[in-house]
């Protein structure tokens, strides 16, 4: 399905073209990249540069007595008694009851949890820097930890002094919009989706240096969100935003890891302007794997009803999230749990739903939103929670949710919570996905595996298929952010459109890329309203000091919001634009044709391309008669969707695996996505986006684990024990691609940036399931480790002979 016609609010005049909206361009950036050309914090060397190295709390809770400073290093060491007038984050959220945490920079009364930052040390170099960091003495009195979110819950021991219990905040949601009357069955789990790290591949990294010209504080910064960084750190520090410039360079993947305001960055650049140097702190991959914020670790107490024809008639659910010693900035630590409440439903149609949610404080680093943000728990939830209903009712996973899934013809459609499904078609997805899998051919291949062998023993190697279906919002809107009361609200997104003197065109917006490939995205965007090449336009981001304001990358918003704010903006421009051309050329505007980056008289005998004319405004203005726009050849053109609430992408992932009951290993044979991601500006990236986010959900699915100890210590602090995927385990991969165009957005499109990574978990631990279903075991947790695997078939064995 190919709609690449945009909706009416925006027809380019321009045609279809090899560089335009849809087609499979080549990434711009790569070239660079790839020879080594780009420029990250940690390539940026600047004259006189101190480097940091932290004191780190060792342990998860204590109270701080003392910290004492080697002698003669004493202009080293800082701690937070020394950097006066820094207030500390506050990340906090309008939602009812909930609690504030209190986050200073550098530790201060205690510590909450391991790799809690302590000390700031400077030396010329970072190994000298780590020297001194080593001689630093503190003196610390253990306080109990908290290390198990459900109990944390109900001990009495605070994490947070001025508390009333160890809960950031609680929602309820209970809604009934149908009374059922066929004969229902009601099945229950306890699910779990592990804490895992979030595995850039740079790790955080920030520059500090004064502007004493400019009286102005410069900060590179590996991150996602520069605006709202600089509007953190200015409350900080008690300077003014425009004292702050936030330059985001190359970004080596963020994954919403790069998405919070750092208490490293406030330390350094209190110390940059302190010292009057630059100072500089790359996190290493320790420090990340063992003191910095982690992702995903949800536990679900779930039930959901059915009819006996696999009908969803309701879900009831009780989640709790731990989110660990502190509420990051700006995302607050309610994000997580309470957008399950909102988007627990998915896809389906449903008479009744009930959720509580609750967000746990415990001693351990902070949790962010990783790619995906809660919906890779929620998804897990409820796919989980549907196979295992088709296997108690006896038929297929697919029948079952073609009962329940909003079908095309509702939308655009309103479900039980309120969320607003712009276009689709679900069952198509899934029978595509499912086709493309070979289902059929998968259930013989795996009978025939399960038949017993000649000796009489069940086979060791089982065949299970499973899959997950799941919809995304994405580009969220005002009335959505505004919703959550926390200290980031999206509104019009900008961009800043103008032509060189010489017919280059740059764009400048506030969102910035760390992989998603906007230089060659928004260049297409471009092409198609302007025509004009994409080697002809240039892409200016992540810069607060030239670029709009903008609340950043995440929340799949950019192809939406950003791509709607540049063509909006080279529409604006090529309407002025026109309007030079007819006075130049003598005929009616309307009459124009803009194709190729020209405009054309109706007879073809005349045309001034958009070079030209850029040239006659900058270097021959001799030639332009009164009357024109002074404004000349840059705009600044708002843009967001129509309604606010965002677009909905979708997809369905189905897989094959095989599970060895041997040794509880999980291979991956073949794997299926059906995707639908409105009218797509670039299937290329769009295919590399679902790869990379199948990657890390076959990580999440198999691999991912943080565990921590009941003293709070991280057990996987090092890559040895961090597991990630890498390519050998990628399975062989089939990729579809739905078109159905997004009413609210500019040209169809919808946000489908983290997609690939949501579904995976719940469609692999299906098909485990599947595999062992026989064998009376099933996994409710994941990663399904061979530990996991071989505990379940343990259990089911124990089980069968007890009965």
């Amino acid at each position: 399905m190919n709609a690449l016609t945009p909706p009416a609010l925006l027809r380019p005049e321009t045609p279809a073209s090899a560089q335009g909206i849809g087609e499979r361009v080549q990434r711009k950036e790569d070239r660079r990249l790839l020879l080594g050309r780009g420029q990250f914090v940690g390539d940026i060397r600047m004259p006189d540069m101190l480097d940091v190295a932290f004191v780190r709390a060792p342990l998860a809770h204590a109270r701080l007595n003392g910290i004492t400073k080697p002698e003669g290093l004493e202009n080293m060491v800082y701690t937070m008694a020394d950097l006066a007038g820094v207030k500390p984050i506050l990340a906090a959220s309008s939602l009812p009851g909930f609690k504030r945490s209190v986050q200073h920079p550098l530790a201060h009364g205690k510590v909450r949890h391991v790799g809690e930052l302590v000390a700031a040390c400077v030396a010329p170099n970072r190994a000298r820097a780590e020297d001194i960091a080593a001689r630093v003495e503190v003196d610390y009195a253990e306080l109990p930890v908290l290390a198990d979110m459900h109990a944390a819950m109900e001990a009495p021991t605070r994490l947070h002094d001025d508390w009333s219990d160890n809960v950031f905040a609680e929602t309820r949601v209970d809604r009934r919009v149908a009374e059922g009357s066929a004969p229902t069955r009601t099945l229950r789990r306890q699910l779990r989706t592990s804490r895992q790290c979030m595995m850039p591949l740079e790790g955080r990294a920030v520059l500090c240096w004064w502007d004493h010209r400019l009286d102005q504080l410069v900060m590179y910064s590996a991150a996602q969100l520069p605006h709202i960084n600089r509007t953190g750190l200015a409350g900080c520090l008690g300077l003014d935003q425009g004292q702050i410039r936030v330059i985001s360079p190359d970004v080596g993947g963020g994954f919403g890891y790069k998405g919070i305001l750092l208490p490293e960055e406030i330390c350094c650049a209190w110390l940059a302007r302190h010292l009057g140097r630059p100072v500089r702190w790359l996190e290493d991959r320790r420090e990340q794997l063992s003191a910095n914020a982690n992702c995903r670790e949800h536990a679900y107490d779930i039930a959901v009803e059915v009819e006996a024809d696999g009908r969803l008639v309701g879900i009831e659910c009780d989640a709790v999230v731990d989110s660990g010693a502190y509420s990051s900035y700006p995302f607050s630590a309610c994000l997580e749990a309470a957008q399950i409440g909102s988007i627990l439903p998915g896809p389906y149609v449903m008479d009744y739903f009930r959720c509580r949610t609750r967000s746990a404080a415990t001693n351990k680093p902070p949790i962010l939103p990783y790619r995906g943000v809660a919906r890779t728990g929620v998804c897990f939830a409820l796919e989980l929670m549907l196979d295992a209903a088709a296997r108690e009712l006896g038929i297929e996973p697919f029948e079952l949710r073609s009962k329940s899934l909003v079908p095309a013809s509702a939308m655009p459609y309103t479900n039980i919570t309120h969320k607003l499904f712009d276009s689709g078609n679900y069952q198509a997805a899934m029978d595509q996905a499912v086709a493309a899998l070979d289902w059929t051919g998968w259930r013989q291949r795996q009978q025939a595996a399960h038949t017993p062998r000649a000796d009489g023993n069940p086979a060791t190697k089982r065949i299970g298929l499973g899959l997950a279906v799941f919809c995304e919002q994405g580009a969220h809107g005002t009335s959505v952010y505004h919703g959550w009361g926390i200290p980031m609200v999206p509104g019009y997104e900008q961009c800043a459109a103008r032509f060189t003197p010489d017919g280059v065109l740059e764009l400048r917006i506030g969102a910035h890329s760390h992989g998603q490939g906007m230089e060659t995205s928004m260049a297409q965007v471009a092409h198609s309203v302007l025509g004009i090449g994409i080697e002809q336009v240039r892409l200016v981001h992540g810069d607060t000091a030239q670029s709009p304001y903008s609340t950043g990358t995440w929340g799949s918003r950019c192809a939406v919001m950003s791509g709607g704010a540049v063509g909006t903006a080279c529409q604006a421009l090529a309407d002025r634009m026109r309007a030079m051309a007819a006075v130049l050329l003598g005929a009616p505007a309307e009459s124009l044709r803009l194709e190729g980056g020209r405009f054309a008289t109706a007879d073809g005998t005349a045309a001034l391309t958009l070079t030209e004319i850029a040239y006659i405004w900058y270097r021959a203005p001799q030639k332009i008669p009164p009357g024109i726009e002074p404004g000349g050849l840059e705009v600044v053109a708002g843009y967001k969707t129509q309604p606010d609430t965002g677009t909905f992408s979708y997809a369905c992932h189905a897989c094959a695996v095989e599970v060895d009951t041997a040794t509880g290993q999980v291979r991956l044979l073949d794997y299926a996505i059906c995707e639908d991601g409105g009218v797509l500006l670039n299937p290329l990236i769009v295919e590399g986006q679902l790869i990379g986010g199948l990657a890390q959900g076959i990580g999440t699915a198999l691999y991912e684990e943080m565990p921590f100890d009941a003293e709070g210590q991280p057990l996987a602090s090092t890559m040895a024990d961090y597991l990630l995927p890498g390519a050998g385990e990628m399975p062989p991969l089939k990729v579809l691609h739905m078109e159905t165009p997004s009413p609210h957005s500019l040209f169809g499109q919808k946000g489908i940036g983290e997609g690939g990574a949501i579904a995976p978990p719940a469609a692999i631990i299906n098909a485990v399931n599947d595999a062992l279903f026989a064998l009376g075991a099933e996994l409710t947790e994941c990663p399904a480790s061979p530990e996991r695997v071989l505990a379940a078939l343990a259990s089911a064995s124990a089980a069968g002979a007890r009965a």
